[in-house]
């Protein structure tokens, strides 16, 4: 190719300038939708994986069997000698400049009642060290637009609790903690148990003669409420809780069943006197890209210290398969949508291509009869269609920014599936730089292949025929 022939292409496609600027236009819009999902996609992958990673760490350290069985009965798969283990996290010289958070947590089940309304309701209930949590609560590495309050049990006594707002409203404790939109029921229920029926009188009298007491012995300002769980032995084990505040779990399912306290009485609540374990250790790493050198390492770590215990190492997209499901659900979308415009880009330029070879066949003769060879002519189709390709992929990159631009500051919000919280609506469209570019290539790349084959028409004209077209 030499400058003559981009010379050329340039002076043919400003000789039809209104089908030019249709065509490109074309191009552009179809670029610039493509790049405004791929950022909508951007934008809900790093907020998914920005509230994952702050609930439960980029990884967790667990017993083997756990994550399948543990929801049965969790404490059978807890892991003794925990501190030694969070401290060899802490200073091994491997992760220690990659780690921001390593913590321990406890999950159990149990039953949280309102005996003063005479309701109760089974929940899970989650140990936290409560200065942790409000360190992995600020972790923002993707600078999504989302803040997290500051966790309300730091500071707070070893009996405070929180609870999701959905057990709030079920145990009638709305208006004590100033819950906005929230009913008081016609009626309220009876004490019942997980299936449903009232709960055998000798486990509601010790929840009872445990609110009696606490009661007797603490301010009545307070929101009280008791958590019953079975200890390790399976003996019941109740607990008297202040509960300091109600907080939206994000989703309802979470937010109807969630009871957060302090890691001690969590265990104190569990395992009693016996020797306190944790269900999970939470490890958050400063930079998402460093998951599989710091995977790779604790489990070298877990191997170097032996033990009884068969411990394995699980990432969040491993504990979270929603966000991996959801991840691939939009790429697939992201292919449909890019080949469903591509289509749209292939008959766009081969439409022009053609209507260019008909109007100019008999230049093309001309051209021919002066001996421009056949690839010379294929050559000249080839090129306009990569500069429309180029123009129209350079206009729909800067309509994409643009459009993103406007619709970040706008302030607007939406509601995700399964989600009770509504999140700002962000578009990042220069967010995957590769993404970005391929996809403009490819664009460029169907632009191009869909004008060789007017350009293969054009090059095979009969020259005689050609000339006698005028």
């Amino acid at each position: 190719m030499n400058s003559a022939d981009w010379s050329l292409a340039f002076r043919n496609l400003l000789r039809n300038r209104r089908r030019s600027l249709s065509t490109v236009a074309a191009l552009a819009i179809g670029l610039a939708a493509i790049l405004l999902f791929s950022g909508f996609k951007a934008n809900l992958g790093y907020t998914m994986l920005t509230a994952y990673v702050r609930a439960g760490g980029h990884m967790q350290i667990q017993h083997r069997d756990y994550y399948l069985y543990g929801s049965g009965n969790p404490t059978a798969y807890g892991i003794s000698d925990y501190q030694g283990l969070v401290e060899a996290i802490r200073k091994d010289p491997v992760l220690a400049p990659l780690l921001a958070v390593a913590t321990p947590m406890l999950r159990f089940g149990g039953l949280a009642g309102n005996f003063d309304a005479g309701i109760s309701r089974t929940v899970i209930g989650t140990g936290y060290v409560a200065a942790d949590v409000q360190r992995m609560r600020t972790w923002n590495e993707y600078q999504v637009p989302i803040t997290r309050p500051q966790f309300p049990l730091e500071g707070a006594p070893p009996e405070a609790a929180i609870v999701g707002i959905g057990v709030a409203r079920v145990l009638q404790l709305c208006a004590p903690l100033h819950i906005a939109s929230c009913a008081n029921p016609a009626a309220a229920a009876p004490v019942l148990d997980k299936a449903g029926a009232a709960l055998p009188s000798d486990i509601a009298g010790l929840a009872q003669a445990e609110h009696a007491a606490t009661s007797a012995k603490t301010a009545p300002s307070g929101v009280k409420i008791e958590l019953l769980s079975s200890s390790a032995r399976g003996a019941p084990n109740v607990a008297a809780l202040d509960v300091v505040a109600a907080e939206d779990q994000g989703f309802k399912e979470l937010d109807e069943i969630s009871v957060i306290v302090q890691l001690a009485q969590a265990q104190k609540l569990v395992f009693g006197r016996a020797a306190p374990r944790v269900t999970s250790i939470m490890v958050l790493l400063n930079h998402s890209a460093d998951q599989a050198k710091a995977a790779a390492r604790l489990e070298a770590l877990l191997a170097e210290r032996g033990g009884a215990q068969p411990l394995v190492v699980r990432t969040f997209e491993d504990l979270n398969p929603f966000y991996v499901q959801s991840d691939q659900m939009f790429d697939v979308i992201f292919r449909f949508i890019f080949f469903l415009i591509g289509a749209i880009v292939l008959f766009t330029v081969g439409n022009t291509m053609n209507t260019a070879v008909i109007e100019r066949t008999v230049e093309i003769g001309t051209l021919r009869a002066i001996g421009l060879r056949q690839s010379g002519v294929r050559r000249l189709f080839v090129i306009e269609g990569f500069v429309l390709g180029c123009v129209g992929t350079i206009l729909g990159l800067l309509t994409a920014i643009a459009i993103g631009a406007l619709v970040n500051r706008s302030g607007l919000t939406w509601l995700p599936p399964s989600s009770s919280e509504r999140l700002p609506l962000q578009l990042r469209v220069l967010a995957e730089v590769w993404n970005v570019s391929m996809t403009a290539i490819g664009l460029v790349v169907i632009a191009t292949l869909s004008a060789w084959w007017p350009a293969w028409r054009a090059s095979n004209l009969n020259v005689v025929e050609a000339l006698r077209h005028a």
